[in-house]
C-alpha cells in the first residue's frame, strides 16, 4: 500500500480559503434581508451558493488534494473535477434555499443540512475518483461514513449560523468553525483511503489532466482574490443600504 503525507503550506492555505469562503458566503446571506425583489434575492442566493460551494468547500478540497504527497505520480481528470465543483454549488444552493424561506426550525436546519452535507461528501468522493494514478483507491467503510457525518454536521452548523443575524465577530467565529468542519470532513475522507499500486482500478495519467507543482498555489491565489472582491462588494452594498444612499 502507498501511504501519503501532506505539504503543510498547502494544508494551511486550504483552511484559510475555506474560512474566507465561509465568511463571504455568510455575509452574502446576511444581505438577503436587503434584497428589494425576488430576482435580487435569487441572485444573492446563487452567489452565496457559488461562494460557499467553490470557495469554502471545493477549493479547500482541491488545494488539500494537491497538498497530498504520494510516491506515485498523480493528476486529476479535468471534467470530473469541474463536475465535483458543480455538485458542491448545487448542494449549497439546496441547503441555503431551504433555510432562506424564513423557517429556521431545527427540523428544517437538519433536513437542509443533511441534503447539503451529502452533496459535500459526494463532491469529495467524486473529486477523489477524478485522481489519475497507477494505483487503486480502497476505502475503509466506517471511516468514510464518519466523514459523511462530519460533512452533515458542518453543513447544519453553517446553515444555523447563516440563519442568525450576527455581528462581524460572531460571523468570523462561525467561519472558523465551518472551516474546521470542512477540513475535518476532507481529511477524515482521506484517512479512509488507502492506495494500492498495480490493482484493478488503477488509472493512467493522460494529457489534459490537471497537475503541476504550483497548481495549488495558483488555485489559492485566484480563488482568494475572487472571494475578497465579492466580500468587498457585499460590504459596500450593505453599507449603501444602511445609509440609504
Amino acid at each position: 500500500m502507498h501511504y501519503h503525507h501532506y505539504n503543510l503550506e498547502l494544508v494551511v492555505l486550504s483552511y484559510i480559503v475555506s474560512v474566507l469562503g465561509s465568511f463571504t458566503a455568510l455575509k452574502l446571506i446576511a444581505g438577503l434581508s436587503h434584497a428589494s425583489n425576488a430576482r435580487q434575492r435569487s441572485m444573492t442566493l446563487v452567489t452565496a451558493s457559488g461562494v460557499m460551494g467553490v470557495g469554502a468547500i471545493w477549493a479547500m478540497h482541491f488545494i488539500a488534494m494537491l497538498a497530498c504527497r504520494m510516491p506515485v505520480p498523480v493528476t486529476y481528470d479535468a471534467t470530473l473535477t469541474a463536475v465535483s465543483a458543480l455538485v458542491a454549488v448545487v448542494a449549497c444552493l439546496i441547503g441555503l434555499s431551504l433555510t432562506s424561506r424564513g423557517d429556521h426550525s431545527m427540523l428544517t436546519l437538519v433536513t437542509s443540512g443533511t441534503y447539503m452535507g451529502i452533496g459535500v461528501a459526494a463532491m469529495h468522493y467524486l473529486g477523489m475518483y477524478a485522481m489519475r494514478m497507477p494505483a487503486a483507491t480502497v476505502y475503509d467503510g466506517g471511516t468514510a461514513a464518519l466523514s459523511v457525518v462530519i460533512a452533515i454536521l458542518a453543513s447544519i452548523a453553517a446553515l444555523w449560523i447563516g440563519s442568525k443575524r450576527r455581528g462581524t465577530l460572531q460571523t468570523l467565529v462561525g467561519s472558523l468553525i465551518m472551516g474546521v468542519g470542512v477540513c475535518g470532513m476532507h481529511y477524515m475522507g482521506m484517512a479512509a483511503a488507502k492506495f494500492v499500486p498495480g490493482q484493478i482500478g488503477a488509472t493512467a495519467i493522460r494529457r489534459g489532466d490537471l497537475g503541476g507543482q504550483y497548481l495549488g498555489l495558483i488555485i489559492f491565489g485566484v480563488v482568494f482574490t475572487l472571494l475578497v472582491l465579492v466580500l468587498l462588494d457585499s460590504i459596500r452594498r450593505q453599507r449603501t443600504f444602511a445609509t440609504g444612499l
